[in-house]
C-alpha cells in the first residue's frame, strides 16, 4: 500500500519530485565502488591529514583544558552568582540538539517508509553519536568534583547515598544515556552488512580481521536478513519516542524551575522543534562539503538536500512561532516578572545577541521558500551555518539572560565568558570533527545495503 508521499509523488507534474534517489546511471556494483573507495584508499588524501591535524590539535587542547579545570576548579569559567549555568550547560543543550536529526532521519523516516533517507541516514547517525559524546562531557565537568560523578548512578552502597529521583538533572542522566545507547546500537546494527562488504573486499590481513570482527560473521543469508530487519525495526521503534522524550526531559531542567523565562510549558515542544532544526542544519553543514569532496553526488542528490531544507524551513517556522508565543504569554498572563524577563531579552544588555538569534533562526531559514536556495549547495551551506550559530545563541539567551536578572535586583550580575569558556566551546567542535573525520576515513559513509534496496533494477527502468 502506497504512502501519502508516494501518491503525491506519482500525481505531481513536477519532474524533480519524481527524480530517482540515485542518479548518474549507478548500478549495484558502482554504488559499492563509490562508497568503498574512501575507506579502501591506499593513500590517505593530504586534505584529510590537514583537517585531522587541525581538529585533532584542537581536541587535544580541549582535553588539556578539562585537566586544567579539574585541577584548578570551575572558577576558571566566568560563572558567577546568579549565573551558575553558562557556557557549560549552553554547550550541553546545543550538542544534545545536534544529535536529534540522526535518530529522526534513521528511525522516524524509516517507520514512515520514506526512501529518501537511505543515502543520508548513516551520516546523520554518526553525527548523533559524536554530538552526544561532546554533550555528555559538559555536565560531567560542571559538577566540579568530577571524581564523584559516579554518585549519580543509583547503585547499592555502604553510605546509603541515593540520587534524588525528583530532580530533573537526574532525569537528564537516564534520558541522555539511554538515547546514546540506543542510537549507538542503531548505528552499529545498520553498518553490519556494509562492514561485511568491506571485509570481503579487504586486501590486508589487518583490515580483514578488523572488519570481520565487527561484521559479526555476517554472510547475507536469508535468515540473517530476516533477523536483521526485525531487529532494525525494533530499534527504530525504540528510538522514535526517544527523539521526543530526550529533549523534552532536557527542557524540564528549566520548565520546572520558578525562574521567569524558564517556567513555561512551551519549552518541551519548543526544545524538540529546535533540536530537529539545529540537527538537520548540522547534517547539511557536513554533508554538502563531504558529497563534493568524496564524489557522492550521484548517491546524495539534490533531492535529498531539498527535502532536508524543507524540514529546516518547517522547524524554523515552529521556532519562530515559539518566540512569538513567549512574548504573547508573558503579556497575556499579566505576570510582571514574566513580562520583564521577555523584555529583558529583547531590550536588555544582551539584546544584540537576542536579535542576532532571531535573524539566524527565524529570518534566514525563510530563504528556503525559494527553490534556488534549497537546491544550490553553496547557498544552503550558508543558511545551515547561520542556523547553527543562531541555535547556540538561543540556548545562551535562555540560560544566561534569564539567570543574570532574576527576582531581586540586588543579585543581578552580568556574565562575561573567560578564555577558558570560549576555548572549551571551540575545543568541543574540534573533538566532534576529529570523530567525524575518523568516521569518513575508515567506515562507509553511505548505507550501501539500504541504497541498493531503493534502487530500480535495470529491467524495471
Amino acid at each position: 500500500m502506497s504512502t501519502a508521499t508516494e501518491i503525491i509523488d506519482n500525481l505531481t507534474d513536477d519532474p524533480r519530485r519524481r527524480a530517482p534517489l540515485v542518479i548518474g546511471g549507478e548500478d549495484f556494483a558502482s554504488v559499492t565502488e563509490t562508497v568503498c573507495r574512501v575507506p579502501e584508499a591506499k593513500k590517505t588524501p593530504l586534505l584529510w591529514y590537514a583537517a585531522f591535524a587541525l581538529s585533532g590539535s584542537i581536541a587535544l587542547y580541549f582535553v588539556a583544558l578539562i585537566g586544567y579545570l579539574v585541577f584548578t576548579g570551575i572558577g576558571v569559567w566566568g560563572n558567577n552568582s546568579p549565573v551558575f549555568w553558562a557556557f557549560d550547560i549552553t554547550n550541553f543543550v546545543f550538542w544534545i540538539g545536534i544529535g536529534h536529526a540522526g535518530t529522526l532521519i534513521s528511525a522516524i523516516l524509516f517507520l514512515f517508509r520514506q526512501k529518501w533517507r537511505t543515502s543520508i541516514n548513516r551520516f546523520s547517525e554518526a553525527m548523533t553519536i559524536f554530538a552526544v559524546i561532546c554533550a555528555l562531557i559538559f555536565p560531567g565537568i560542571h559538577v566540579g568534583r568530577i571524581w564523584l560523578a559516579y554518585w549519580l548512578s543509583p547503585y547499592p552502597n555502604q553510605m546509603s547515598v541515593w540520587p534524588n529521583f525528583r530532580s530533573p538533572l537526574l532525569w537528564d542522566v537516564f534520558a541522555v544515556s539511554t538515547y546514546f545507547t540506543v542510537s549507538l546500537m542503531f548505528w552499529y546494527l545498520g553498518m553490519i552488512p556494509d562492514l561485511a562488504t568491506l571485509r570481503d573486499r579487504a586486501t590486508t590481513k589487518l583490515r580483514y580481521f578488523l572488519y570481520g570482527t565487527f561484521a559479526l560473521g555476517w554472510r547475507g543469508s536469508a535468515r540473517q536478513w530476516h533477523v536483521y530487519e526485525r531487529a532494525y525495526l525494533l530499534l527504530a521503534g525504540l528510538s522514535t519516542p526517544l527523539v521526543v522524550s530526550v529533549h523534552s526531559v532536557v527542557s524540564t531542567d528549566f520548565a520546572v524551575a520558578q525562574l521567569p523565562g524558564w517556567h513555561s510549558t512551551i519549552l518541551p515542544p519548543y526544545f524538540v522543534a529546535g533540536a530537529i532544526f539545529s540537527g538537520f542544519a548540522m547534517v547539511v553543514t557536513l554533508l554538502v562539503p563531504a558529497r563534493k569532496i568524496f564524489g557522492l553526488e550521484n548517491l546524495v542528490t539534490v533531492r535529498h538536500l531539498d527535502n532536508m531544507n524543507k524540514i529546516i524551513l518547517a522547524t524554523g517556522s515552529m521556532v519562530g512561532y515559539a518566540y512569538f508565543i513567549e512574548f504573547f504569554m508573558a503579556w497575556y498572563s499579566g505576570n510582571p516578572y514574566e513580562w520583564f524577563a521577555a523584555m529583558n531579552r529583547a531590550a536588555g544588555p544582551y539584546a544584540p545577541l537576542y536579535w542576532l538569534m532571531v535573524f539566524c533562526n527565524v529570518l534566514v531559514p525563510q530563504l528556503f521558500w525559494f527553490k534556488k536556495w534549497r537546491t544550490t549547495p553553496a547557498l544552503m551551506l550558508i543558511v545551515a551555518v547561520l542556523v547553527n550559530v543562531g541555535m547556540w545563541l538561543e540556548r545562551f539567551v535562555i540560560i544566561v539572560v534569564s539567570l543574570s536578572r532574576d527576582f531581586l535586583p540586588s543579585s543581578w550580575s552580568m556574565y562575561y565568558p573567560t578564555w577558558v569558556d570560549i576555548s572549551m566551546l571551540i575545543g568541543s567542535f574540534g573533538l566532534f570533527f576529529t570523530f567525524f573525520l575518523l568516521f569518513v576515513r575508515f567506515l562507509p559513509m553511505v548505507a550501501m545495503a539500504e541504497v541498493k534496496g531503493v534502487m530500480k533494477k535495470k529491467d524495471e527502468v
